[in-house]
């Protein structure tokens, strides 16, 4: 459920009228000097509201507008991801970690869910799931529950008693709400009958009636009322007085479990009758389903509901029922195999486009981006718009077919708005009938509008970019921005704003990555220290590198993303990483495959999972003299370690494996999966690096060939026997 928006801040003095002009624009036509800055402006007035809320008790905004600073927040970081701050408000779960809330690292990680948002997205869901299982459709059942509008926390139980209690956080690690949880009385604190250790996973939230009470209260006594109900339940459990949480009006529902000693149940229905059993509120909405359409339509039952139910949801959960066809599903990096949300439509609105941006990112990519008259979608206040590439634009795919009828989109046009899903607003149509009589074509720039580099669209490539490279300042600094990142070297007090900062210094100047880690040497031996620069001192410069210095080790993938190599993303980097396993083979195995009739060459491309674009892409990054020696001079600062393998002790790590012809126990999406969580490689092809080829029937090439080098070969029978138990 969005929150809902309210008015802005007061009126402030001249001085600050230029903020005011970029705070009131969309976040589709920011430019990225604008965006920086909005990113500085808002964690600034978004850590003084959280710090006078949450630790001094003395609310100074309405929750009303707490809830539009975080809303842009989090649109500026999802369309500018590498501006995303070190300090970022979105990484605070309700508000900055403070002493009285410990971390808490989960045992087993509280990954996010895929989305689906059209009947088509079900249908693909249950196909994909069936034919990684090898299984047809109609064999296979799932849970269907209602997606409730809440928080997400893990509770912990050791011998029957509540041990632990923890939000979700980033994921991987959350805070320690435990006092709090032990407050909620749908919270049972002993279980009998339950495994030893037993993580039960749900979510915290508040019925309407006690959401309207509650606020009634905080009107009558003057207090800080809430938004939303989700609000309202995030505020509450985080609250330092556990005092404080113990008289709101919160209620659990538990769907889900983390770690757990022994298995409790077969199927994800049966194991949420256990739940139930124990004391635990579940969702009485809760359905047993078969195929796509038995889902949908109890997708439909509950979207009609959605107005008289107690609560807030925002779509339905569909999961494999059984849980062993679970574990065969596994994970992706964030979401799991088996299950997905069937989330609610989007909200829609009409407004007139005023105008269209270009903004060039680190892979020197042109993004035009709609500039709006302010309109409220779907509660949050949307002024900009991505506009995806200069096709999108014309009327047409990156095929040449047309799309919303060939209707090409133009300034003053009324366009339609929508949000799905993420932050990003979209324009879904526009109504030609209001169309502006002068209103012309837009012609899509063939200039960088940075550097005025010639902007080129290579064949078969959605996006026109700039050619300037290394002379073009927005690709500069977006790189180092997006080496910066969380994800990438993550440098406490190095964020999107201090890059921008120490690129244009010229005395201190960051104009690549290595230039951070020689920026305390440069500091000693230069008469303007960092310390007597604005925003610095003694304390911040040397915090600053020691921040550095505890950087200067990374992992091989995190090194790998944190480049920007085009085509390169975090998951890429990963599964190069663990094939090469060390940063020294890595190097010489993409100086080898410069030649494309070499081995090496052959042998980067039967690494599944990588293609000729891809490849190519690495390749190049290495082999040209500017951006080689950039790297080279980075990895000279650093200690690289090797990438680990998984499951260390398996039959199979650390070992390149081919699957060839057909398998009939298992099907080839599941077997690679399988391999790669042993620790293993698996290669498309095979050549004298294979150390075991797993052949079915129709083998044909491949095994003729690993007869020829001497490579082992194995049945599927053999296969399974070799990883049975594991």
């Amino acid at each position: 459920m969005a929150r809902a928006l309210g008015a802005g801040p007061v009126a402030r003095g001249e001085s600050e009228l230029a903020d005011d002009a970029v705070a009131s624009r969309d976040v589709a036509v920011l430019s990225e000097a604008q965006a920086r800055a909005e990113l500085e402006r808002l964690a600034g007035l978004i850590n003084a509201a959280n710090k006078a809320y949450h630790a001094d008790d003395d609310p100074e905004i309405s929750d009303a507008e707490y809830d539009r600073l975080k809303h842009r927040n989090a649109e500026i970081e999802a369309r500018f991801p590498a501006l995303k701050r070190a300090d970022s408000p979105s990484e605070q779960v309700g508000a900055a970690p403070t002493e009285g809330f410990a971390k808490v690292r989960h045992a087993v990680p509280m990954l996010s869910l895929a989305n689906g948002f059209e009947d088509e997205d079900i249908e693909e869901f249950t196909q994909r799931v069936a034919k990684f299982l090898g299984l047809s459709e109609d064999a296979l059942a799932y849970t269907a529950e209602p997606k409730i509008d809440g928080l997400s926390l893990s509770l912990r139980y050791e011998s029957g008693r509540l041990v632990q209690a923890a939000t979700r956080g980033d994921g991987a690690e959350g805070e320690n709400v435990t006092a709090n949880a032990r407050t909620i009385e749908s919270i049972p604190a002993r279980l009998e009958g339950a495994p030893d250790v037993l993580e039960v996973r749900g979510e915290v939230y508040m019925s309407h009636d006690d959401f309207a009470a509650l606020n009634a209260r905080q009107e009558e006594r003057g207090g800080k009322t809430f938004a939303n109900p989700r609000n309202a339940a995030a505020g509450s459990l985080r609250q330092l007085d556990s005092k404080v949480t113990a008289s709101r009006p919160l209620a659990f529902f538990a769907y889900a479990w983390g770690e757990v000693s022994e298995p409790f149940a077969q199927t994800q229905m049966a194991a949420i009758e256990r739940l139930s059993g124990w004391g635990f509120s579940t969702n009485p909405l809760t359905r047993l389903c078969k195929g796509a359409q038995e889902l949908i339509a109890h997708y439909r039952e509950i979207e009609a509901q959605r107005g008289e139910l107690a609560y807030d949801i925002d779509g339905v959960v569909y999961k494999v029922n059984d849980l062993a066809l679970q574990a065969r599903l596994g994970f992706r990096s964030t979401t799991p195999r088996w299950a997905i949300a069937h989330k609610f439509p989007a909200e829609l609105a009409w407004t007139r486009l005023e105008g269209i941006d270009i903004q060039v990112g680190r892979t020197g990519a042109l993004s035009p981006v709609a500039r709006l008259t302010p309109v409220t979608v779907g509660g949050v206040v949307v002024s900009n718009a991505t506009l995806h590439n200069e096709d999108y634009i014309a009327g047409r795919d990156n095929k040449g077919a047309e799309i919303r009828g060939g209707k090409d989109i133009r300034i003053g046009d009324m366009v339609q708005v929508y949000r799905a899903g993420d932050v990003i607003p979209k324009i879904a149509d526009l109504d030609l009938s209001k169309r502006p009589g002068d209103a012309e074509p837009y012609i899509f720039p063939d200039k960088c509008p940075e550097c005025g580099s010639a902007a080129i669209r290579e064949e078969g490539d959605a996006v026109r970019r700039c050619t300037g490279g290394l002379i073009c300042p927005a690709q500069a600094v977006e790189k180092l921005k997006h080496f910066v990142s969380r994800k990438a070297f993550d440098i406490d007090g190095l964020g999107a704003r201090q890059i921008e900062m120490f690129y244009n210094d010229d005395q201190l100047p960051i104009r690549e990555p290595a230039d951070i880690f020689t920026l305390q040497r440069r500091d000693a031996e230069n008469l303007s220290k960092l310390k007597n620069r604005e925003g610095y001192g003694a304390r911040s410069a040397e915090k600053l590198f020691e921040a550095i210095e505890e950087k200067r080790r990374i992992g091989f993938a995190r090194l790998l993303f944190a480049l920007g190599i085009r085509h390169v993303g975090e998951q890429a980097a990963k599964l190069i990483a663990g094939y090469f396993l060390g940063w020294d083979a890595f190097i010489a195995a993409m100086e080898a495959a410069q030649d494309e009739d070499s081995a090496a060459w052959a042998e980067l491309l039967s690494i599944d999972g990588v293609g000729e674009v891809m490849a190519r892409s690495l390749v190049t990054a290495f082999a040209q003299p500017e951006e080689r020696a950039s790297i080279d001079r980075l990895a000279a600062e650093l200690t690289i370690e090797d990438a680990e393998q998984a499951a260390a002790d398996s039959p199979v790590s650390g070992k390149t494996l081919v699957f060839t012809g057909t398998l009939e126990k298992m099907t080839r999406a599941e077997a690679k999966a399988r391999a790669e969580a042993l620790g293993a490689k698996v290669s498309g092809s095979v050549s004298a690096k294979t150390d075991l080829l797993i052949a079915g029937p129709g083998a044909g090439s491949k095994a003729k060939k690993a007869a020829e080098l001497g490579v082992e070969t194995i049945d599927e029978d053999g296969w399974l026997s070799l990883i049975e138990g594991l």
